[in-house]
């Protein structure tokens, strides 16, 4: 991409952010009167207008950037009272109200529609031409019908990201095992059959760099031409942290999702079992908060949702009181107290010595085997019954395992078992006298 390029790109990045921080003052204003909310579409005609006049400017970039962005409006504008009935409704969820775009964190981006063209090394886009793409063969070209690409800027780089429209035959029916995966911060994935995938530690890695980087930011006289150079450089720094995170996760995601173990490529595994982590509540160890924000088990989650109803791969999440840490994966006996140190997990009552990892991992693949025992006894006293013995018929107390729980440590949970084995989480509140 030339430098005349990019200015074009540039100044479609511009109209579209213009667009959107006009549309969502105008909204706001209609709001505030209590007159009636425009849509995109009457935003889009009011725009066209004005076009013609002081915004004669907005006629040298394609009419789908600034029709996009109030398309990304709207759908912004529904979610933000969507997000306020449900938290009215009782569900936990952030609301926030769409802000002002800036170019404080970069140039933003803008989305075509139309005449869209993918060639080997170049792709076409409306108004834009024929741009050269720097990884070739990557986008789709056979038996795919293009819906819109997507332009944006980071760090200086452009990226185009491109919708099409393909049909894909529904998976197979796999017979597979399936496995635990245990995520962590030492391995990124411990597998069940033993497999154990590293985790890159992107920002660990660099973090020496992105120090330096940023102090020699703020070392610069603002506003000033050294001060942009030292900023973008950072920013570079940063992109390549969250690229490599971003690859060490599509791998593993797809590999978990694809191929089965002790199987040829291109089978499926029936069914993953991963833990539901309460991630809010880890990171409130602060000392190990930012290699935790590091690994990403959002993304982990996200991927791996997606990538299961494109291989018919079945994700079931294990309940994030299971003690799949503490129990041992032989004889199911749990361990009370189980520090984050211990590497190795040695079994009190049948001598089992196996990774801690490995064997959380094994626990998880119990859940559907039927190897595990659908009741767990808690080791230790609660304040309110003694544990080990049956509360009242069809409850037991839990034991929570560590790390799952920030405001007290070893506590005990209460659950009540259903005729099918099912574990029903119930608070302590709600316990039976």
């Amino acid at each position: 991409m030339n430098n005349v390029q990019k200015t074009a790109c540039a100044r479609h990045a511009g109209a579209a952010r213009w667009a959107y921080n006009w549309g969502l003052a105008r909204k706001m204003e209609a709001y505030q009167k209590g007159e009636k909310v425009p849509s995109a579409i009457d935003l889009h005609r009011e725009l066209n207008v004005l076009k013609q006049g002081e915004l004669s400017w907005m006629l040298e970039v394609s009419k789908c950037a600034p029709q996009e962005a109030l398309r990304n409006l709207d759908q912004a504008y529904a979610n933000f009272f969507r997000r306020v009935k449900e938290k009215k409704a009782g569900r936990k969820i952030r609301v926030g109200f769409s802000r002002f775009k800036s170019k404080k964190h970069g140039l933003g981006g803008f989305r075509l529609t139309g005449a869209i063209h993918i060639f080997d090394k170049v792709i076409q886009l409306p108004r834009l031409g024929r741009l050269r793409l720097k990884e070739r063969g990557y986008l789709p070209v056979e038996g795919v019908h293009i819906l819109s690409a997507t332009v944006s800027e980071h760090a200086g780089h452009w990226f185009v990201s491109v919708q099409v429209e393909k049909e894909i035959p529904d998976p197979q029916a796999s017979y597979q095992p399936v496995v635990g995966v245990d995520l962590g911060i030492l391995a990124l994935a411990t597998i069940s059959d033993s497999t154990r995938i590293e985790n890159p530690h992107a920002l660990k890695r660099d973090l020496g760099k992105l120090k330096r980087l940023q102090r020699v930011v703020s070392q610069r006289k603002k506003g000033s031409t050294n001060r942009e150079k030292a900023v973008r450089q950072l920013a570079r720094a940063h992109l390549r942290v969250a690229n490599v995170r971003k690859d060490a996760l599509h791998q593993v995601t797809s590999r978990l999702a694809t191929l089965a173990p002790a199987a040829s490529a291109g089978e499926t595994k029936s069914a993953v079992v991963l833990e539901d982590l309460h991630v809010n509540g880890m990171v409130k160890n602060h000392h190990l908060a930012q290699a935790i924000e590091d690994v990403g088990f959002y993304e982990f989650w996200r991927q791996m949702v997606y990538k299961s109803q494109w291989y018919g791969c079945q994700i079931i999440p294990a309940d994030r009181f299971y003690p799949s840490s503490k129990r041992c994966s032989q004889c199911g006996h749990i361990q009370v107290t189980l520090d984050l140190g211990m590497r190795v997990y040695i079994c009190e009552q049948c001598g089992l010595m196996i990774d801690r990892d490995l064997n959380a991992a094994r626990n998880l693949e119990q859940l559907t085997t039927g190897s595990s025992p659908e009741r767990y006894a808690c080791l230790r006293q609660c304040r309110r019954h003694r544990c080990g013995e049956m509360i009242s018929p069809g409850y037991q107390a839990v034991l929570v395992e560590a790390g799952t729980e920030h405001q007290y440590t070893n506590v005990c949970r209460f659950v009540q078992v259903s005729e099918n084995g099912i574990a029903i989480r119930l608070g302590p509140r709600s316990l039976p006298d």
